[in-house]
């Protein structure tokens, strides 16, 4: 057992020396390699450092040719600028020269193509809205052109042009005092463009078919108005375009078309009625209600008065009028005393006043009660245009204007049905007193007969 560990110890030893050996003379071989290696690339890398010294030098001597010439240019250039310079300068003398000596020969002709000017720019904007351009479009434009060649100092004014001015400026007065008719294509509702005719009032109103246009100077076109005015205005439109020799009355617009812009925003009395809201509605369903009743109650009493009046001619009591049951009492109680009678016909004349004096105390509410409706509603709208105003601010006073006036309209409403319903309620009551007085004078002179007969 010794002599065998110690042969494998040897053999170990050995087979490490012979792997030692070996690693020895790989690593002597590849570091002979490397150091050839490294002296093979020295010699590379300086052919290259080389090449590329020697390109450097090549563009160096490129970028020097080309300062050179840069250099030259921004001389030439140089030179150039001062000869401009100098020219610009002769050329400002020449000028100035020249503008002095224009001056000098155009004399009071300055003045006048200076006024040209301001009359062809005036002219211009006035011509751009009128009515007239409607039917004669296209002054605006040379206006425009004249006033612009009058505002440059290169261009002067021939007289053909000074004289189309004049004639253009002839032509809109001759024109705003005629009553021209033309045929043109009409914007009607709906969007659609119609051919239709025409009449030009002056340079103030166009009409066609009884209704008012207005001219959109952008767009060159004629289009009816979305609202009209109230009927008394159209209906002098349409007798003017019917009409042509006689005169007629005509709602002219001096302003040419802003007042009537104005008056057609206006709202109707309907739009008016319907901004009253429920409270509006409520009181003139009351009012309603008050004129049928009192409607109800003048023809009653009418037929009654009259059948009063016939009964006061003819002795034989009629039991189709109040004043004929009156009578009857004292038929029926032909034996009683005059006290007894009297008070028999005070109350056949009690039985008579509801018949009289009907629905006349609910006409008489009604007349206390639509005011105080239309207070009612002006209150709640104040309310609502104050917490608008509340969310909104004031910077629309139009919008604080306009809710303010919609709360108005109620107190309009109770106004308008309380004052004639109090004068209708103070006219039959009237009535219906008249007649009671008649039933009791009659009865009086009863009461008065029967007493003188027991006398």
């Amino acid at each position: 057992m010794k002599f065998l560990k110690q042969f494998s110890q040897k053999a170990i030893l050995a087979a490490t020396l012979t792997l030692s050996t070996t690693a020895f003379a790989e690593e002597a071989l590849n570091l002979d390699a490397l150091l050839k290696t490294l002296e093979q690339g020295q010699a590379v890398q300086t052919e290259q450092n080389k090449a590329r010294e020697a390109d450097f030098r090549s563009k160096q001597d490129q970028q020097v040719a080309m300062l050179n010439a840069l250099t030259n240019k921004r001389d030439g250039e140089l030179n150039r600028s001062e000869r401009l310079e100098t020219t610009f300068e002769e050329n400002e003398i020449k000028l100035q020269n020249l503008t002095d000596t224009l001056s000098k020969r155009m004399g009071s002709l300055k003045e006048l193509f200076g006024v040209l000017q301001q009359v062809a720019g005036d002219s211009s904007n006035k011509f751009q809205t009128s009515v007239v351009s409607a039917q004669i479009p296209g002054r605006s434009a040379f206006m425009d052109e004249m006033a612009k060649k009058m505002g440059s100092s290169s261009r002067l004014a021939s007289i053909e042009d000074i004289e189309k001015v004049w004639y253009e400026l002839q032509r809109e007065m001759t024109e705003q005092g005629k009553v021209s008719r033309y045929n043109s294509e009409v914007i009607v509702a709906g969007g659609s463009k119609i051919s239709k005719e025409v009449v030009r009032v002056g340079a103030f109103n166009l009409i066609s078919d009884g209704k008012y246009l207005t001219y959109n100077p952008v767009t060159n076109t004629t289009s009816e108005l979305t609202r009209q005015p109230s009927s008394r205005f159209t209906e002098t439109a349409a007798q003017l375009q019917t009409t042509t020799t006689a005169t007629v009355a005509f709602a002219l617009d001096p302003t040419g078309g802003s007042i009537l812009g104005l008056l057609v925003q206006a709202p109707n009395t309907e739009e008016q009625v319907h901004q009253g809201g429920p409270v509006g509605y409520v009181i003139l369903g009351v009012g309603i209600l008050a004129l049928l009743i009192a409607l109800e109650r003048f023809f009653s009493l009418m037929i009654m008065g009259a059948k009063i009046r016939r009964q006061l001619k003819d002795d034989v009591a009629r039991e189709d009028n109040p004043l004929g049951r009156v009578m009857k009492v004292k038929d029926q109680y032909p034996s009683v005393a005059y006290d007894t009678l009297e008070l028999k016909l005070s109350e056949a004349i009690l039985r008579e006043m509801p018949k009289i004096t009907r629905n006349l105390t609910l006409i008489k509410i009604i007349s206390v009660v639509a005011p105080l409706l239309g207070l009612l509603g002006t209150v709640t709208g104040m309310i609502n245009t104050f917490q608008a105003i509340t969310l909104f601010g004031t910077g629309d006073p139009k919008l604080m204007a306009g809710g303010i006036s919609q709360a108005l309209v109620t107190t309009v409403l109770g106004l308008v049905v309380a004052i004639p319903t109090v004068f209708l309620y103070t006219l039959l009551n009237t009535r219906s007193r008249n007649l009671l007085l008649i039933l009791q004078e009659q009865s009086a002179g009863i009461i008065a007969e029967r007493s003188e007969k027991g006398a």
